[in-house]
Protein backbone atom coordinates (compact mmCIF):
# COMPACT_ATOMS: atom_id res chain seq x y z
CA UNK A 1 0.00 0.00 0.00
CA UNK A 2 3.02 2.41 0.90
CA UNK A 3 4.33 1.95 -2.64
CA UNK A 4 1.11 2.97 -4.06
CA UNK A 5 0.58 6.07 -1.88
CA UNK A 6 3.88 7.00 -2.44
CA UNK A 7 3.37 6.96 -6.39
CA UNK A 8 0.43 8.97 -6.55
CA UNK A 9 1.86 11.19 -4.74
CA UNK A 10 5.02 11.86 -7.02
CA UNK A 11 2.15 11.74 -10.04
CA UNK A 12 0.06 14.49 -8.13
CA UNK A 13 2.97 16.70 -7.91
CA UNK A 14 4.26 16.08 -11.57
CA UNK A 15 0.87 17.11 -12.57
CA UNK A 16 0.53 20.38 -10.44
CA UNK A 17 4.21 21.05 -11.41
CA UNK A 18 3.68 20.80 -15.22
CA UNK A 19 0.14 22.88 -14.67
CA UNK A 20 1.97 25.56 -12.99
CA UNK A 21 5.26 25.21 -15.87
CA UNK A 22 2.14 25.59 -18.42
CA UNK A 23 0.43 28.90 -16.87
CA UNK A 24 4.16 30.48 -16.58
CA UNK A 25 5.00 29.77 -20.10
CA UNK A 26 1.12 31.13 -20.97
CA UNK A 27 1.76 34.14 -19.14
CA UNK A 28 5.08 34.81 -20.43
CA UNK A 29 3.47 34.82 -23.74
CA UNK A 30 1.05 36.80 -22.72
CA UNK A 31 3.47 39.48 -21.70
CA UNK A 32 5.88 39.03 -24.39
CA UNK A 33 2.97 40.26 -26.96
CA UNK A 34 1.62 42.74 -25.14
CA UNK A 35 5.61 44.44 -25.53
CA UNK A 36 6.15 43.51 -29.33
CA UNK A 37 6.88 45.97 -31.80
CA UNK A 38 4.03 47.72 -33.06
CA UNK A 39 4.38 46.91 -36.85
CA UNK A 40 3.67 43.13 -35.84
CA UNK A 41 0.47 43.92 -33.96
CA UNK A 42 -2.57 42.25 -35.71
CA UNK A 43 -6.54 42.01 -35.88
CA UNK A 44 -7.22 39.58 -33.18
CA UNK A 45 -8.30 38.75 -29.52
CA UNK A 46 -7.16 41.27 -26.98
CA UNK A 47 -7.60 40.30 -22.73
CA UNK A 48 -10.86 38.40 -23.78
CA UNK A 49 -12.37 40.16 -25.79
CA UNK A 50 -12.96 40.64 -29.49
CA UNK A 51 -11.41 43.98 -30.50
CA UNK A 52 -8.93 46.06 -32.96
CA UNK A 53 -5.85 45.87 -32.07
CA UNK A 54 -4.77 48.98 -34.37
CA UNK A 55 -6.58 51.18 -37.05
CA UNK A 56 -4.78 52.66 -40.10
CA UNK A 57 -6.00 55.60 -41.65
CA UNK A 58 -7.57 56.13 -44.83
CA UNK A 59 -4.40 57.98 -47.69
CA UNK A 60 -4.71 61.59 -48.32
CA UNK A 61 -5.62 61.34 -52.36
CA UNK A 62 -4.29 63.67 -54.77
CA UNK A 63 -6.95 65.52 -56.69
CA UNK A 64 -4.88 65.17 -59.83
CA UNK A 65 -4.40 61.64 -60.20
CA UNK A 66 -6.69 59.73 -57.77
CA UNK A 67 -3.98 58.04 -56.02
CA UNK A 68 -2.62 58.50 -52.26
CA UNK A 69 -0.23 61.28 -52.34
CA UNK A 70 2.74 59.15 -51.19
CA UNK A 71 2.64 56.83 -53.90
CA UNK A 72 5.81 56.15 -55.30
CA UNK A 73 6.75 52.29 -57.16
CA UNK A 74 2.99 50.97 -56.91
CA UNK A 75 3.47 51.37 -52.80
CA UNK A 76 1.83 54.32 -50.87
CA UNK A 77 2.33 54.63 -47.19
CA UNK A 78 -1.17 55.02 -44.40
CA UNK A 79 -0.38 55.81 -40.82
CA UNK A 80 -1.61 53.41 -38.24
CA UNK A 81 -2.82 53.83 -34.45
CA UNK A 82 -3.23 51.05 -31.98
CA UNK A 83 -5.96 50.80 -29.61
CA UNK A 84 -6.09 52.08 -26.07
CA UNK A 85 -4.06 49.94 -23.78
CA UNK A 86 -2.08 48.51 -26.65
CA UNK A 87 1.63 48.60 -25.38
CA UNK A 88 4.37 47.98 -28.00
CA UNK A 89 7.70 49.10 -28.75
CA UNK A 90 8.09 51.83 -31.56
CA UNK A 91 10.23 51.70 -34.22
CA UNK A 92 13.58 53.21 -32.18
CA UNK A 93 12.68 50.25 -29.64
CA UNK A 94 11.45 52.37 -26.62
CA UNK A 95 8.08 50.86 -25.42
CA UNK A 96 4.65 52.86 -25.06
CA UNK A 97 1.20 52.40 -23.91
CA UNK A 98 -0.97 53.93 -26.40
CA UNK A 99 -4.56 55.86 -25.98
CA UNK A 100 -5.73 55.73 -29.51
CA UNK A 101 -4.60 58.73 -30.66
CA UNK A 102 -0.94 58.43 -31.21
CA UNK A 103 0.54 57.17 -34.34
CA UNK A 104 2.50 53.94 -33.84
CA UNK A 105 3.65 53.03 -37.29
CA UNK A 106 3.42 53.10 -40.92
CA UNK A 107 1.70 50.35 -43.29
CA UNK A 108 2.36 50.02 -46.92
CA UNK A 109 -0.78 49.99 -49.28
CA UNK A 110 -0.46 49.42 -53.51
CA UNK A 111 -1.45 52.33 -55.39
CA UNK A 112 -1.64 52.41 -59.04
CA UNK A 113 1.01 54.13 -61.44
CA UNK A 114 -0.72 56.87 -63.46
CA UNK A 115 0.51 59.53 -65.97
CA UNK A 116 -2.39 61.63 -66.71
CA UNK A 117 -4.36 59.38 -68.73
CA UNK A 118 -7.90 59.84 -67.54
CA UNK A 119 -10.49 56.68 -68.10
CA UNK A 120 -13.57 58.85 -68.54
CA UNK A 121 -11.94 60.92 -71.54
CA UNK A 122 -10.40 57.29 -73.49
CA UNK A 123 -14.16 56.06 -73.17
CA UNK A 124 -15.75 59.09 -74.25
CA UNK A 125 -13.34 59.81 -77.26
CA UNK A 126 -13.45 56.22 -78.37
CA UNK A 127 -17.61 56.36 -78.39
CA UNK A 128 -18.06 59.29 -80.38
CA UNK A 129 -14.84 59.89 -81.86
CA UNK A 130 -13.75 56.74 -82.30
CA UNK A 131 -13.80 56.06 -86.21
CA UNK A 132 -11.18 59.03 -86.60
CA UNK A 133 -9.28 57.13 -84.55
CA UNK A 134 -9.42 60.17 -81.81
CA UNK A 135 -8.52 57.40 -78.92
CA UNK A 136 -5.54 55.82 -80.10
CA UNK A 137 -3.99 59.48 -80.86
CA UNK A 138 -5.07 60.50 -77.22
CA UNK A 139 -3.72 56.80 -75.71
CA UNK A 140 -0.36 57.72 -77.43
CA UNK A 141 -1.10 54.89 -80.64
CA UNK A 142 -0.61 57.44 -83.42
CA UNK A 143 0.08 54.69 -86.31
CA UNK A 144 -3.09 53.23 -85.34
CA UNK A 145 -4.96 56.35 -84.86
CA UNK A 146 -3.99 57.17 -88.42
CA UNK A 147 -4.96 54.30 -89.79
CA UNK A 148 -8.36 54.37 -88.25
CA UNK A 149 -8.74 57.62 -89.51
CA UNK A 150 -8.14 56.41 -93.13
CA UNK A 151 -10.01 53.70 -93.16
CA UNK A 152 -13.20 55.28 -90.85
CA UNK A 153 -12.59 52.92 -88.11
CA UNK A 154 -12.09 50.16 -90.64
CA UNK A 155 -15.43 50.40 -91.50
CA UNK A 156 -16.55 50.72 -87.91
CA UNK A 157 -15.21 47.04 -86.94
CA UNK A 158 -12.22 48.88 -85.24
CA UNK A 159 -13.92 51.54 -83.74
CA UNK A 160 -16.45 48.99 -81.41
CA UNK A 161 -13.21 46.54 -80.91
CA UNK A 162 -11.30 49.40 -79.50
CA UNK A 163 -14.63 50.79 -77.56
CA UNK A 164 -14.65 47.49 -75.39
CA UNK A 165 -11.19 46.66 -75.56
CA UNK A 166 -10.55 50.53 -73.58
CA UNK A 167 -13.98 50.06 -71.80
CA UNK A 168 -12.49 46.81 -70.03
CA UNK A 169 -9.21 48.70 -69.52
CA UNK A 170 -7.35 45.69 -71.92
CA UNK A 171 -5.68 48.63 -74.09
CA UNK A 172 -4.40 51.15 -71.76
CA UNK A 173 -1.93 53.98 -72.39
CA UNK A 174 0.92 53.15 -74.19
CA UNK A 175 3.53 54.28 -71.72
CA UNK A 176 2.59 51.10 -69.78
CA UNK A 177 0.24 53.43 -66.91
CA UNK A 178 -2.55 53.21 -65.89
CA UNK A 179 -6.08 54.99 -66.41
CA UNK A 180 -6.79 58.08 -64.12
CA UNK A 181 -10.10 56.29 -62.79
CA UNK A 182 -11.72 57.55 -58.94
CA UNK A 183 -10.15 56.59 -55.82
CA UNK A 184 -13.61 55.49 -54.33
CA UNK A 185 -15.53 55.18 -57.75
CA UNK A 186 -15.79 51.80 -59.17
CA UNK A 187 -12.27 50.03 -60.45
CA UNK A 188 -11.85 47.07 -62.24
CA UNK A 189 -9.74 44.74 -60.92
CA UNK A 190 -7.00 42.30 -63.53
CA UNK A 191 -7.22 39.36 -61.96
CA UNK A 192 -3.74 37.34 -62.68
CA UNK A 193 -1.76 33.39 -61.34
CA UNK A 194 1.13 33.73 -60.68
CA UNK A 195 3.94 31.26 -58.60
CA UNK A 196 2.31 32.95 -55.46
CA UNK A 197 -1.29 32.45 -56.43
CA UNK A 198 -2.48 29.21 -54.16
CA UNK A 199 -3.91 26.46 -57.20
CA UNK A 200 -6.23 24.02 -55.48
CA UNK A 201 -4.96 20.67 -56.31
CA UNK A 202 -7.92 18.63 -58.97
CA UNK A 203 -9.44 15.43 -56.96
CA UNK A 204 -8.46 12.72 -58.71
CA UNK A 205 -11.74 10.55 -59.87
Amino acid sequence: MVPCRTLLLYLRSAMWTLLFYCACFQLTEVLTEDVQSCEHLRLGHVDSFTRLMYLCNGPKIDEATQEPESCRDTRAWVECLPAPNISCRLSNGTEFRFSGKEVGFNKTISCRNVSGYSYKVAVALSLFLGWIGADRFYLGYPALGLLKFCTVGFCGIGTLIDFILITMQIVGPADGSNYIVDYYGARLTRLSITNQTYRKPHLSL
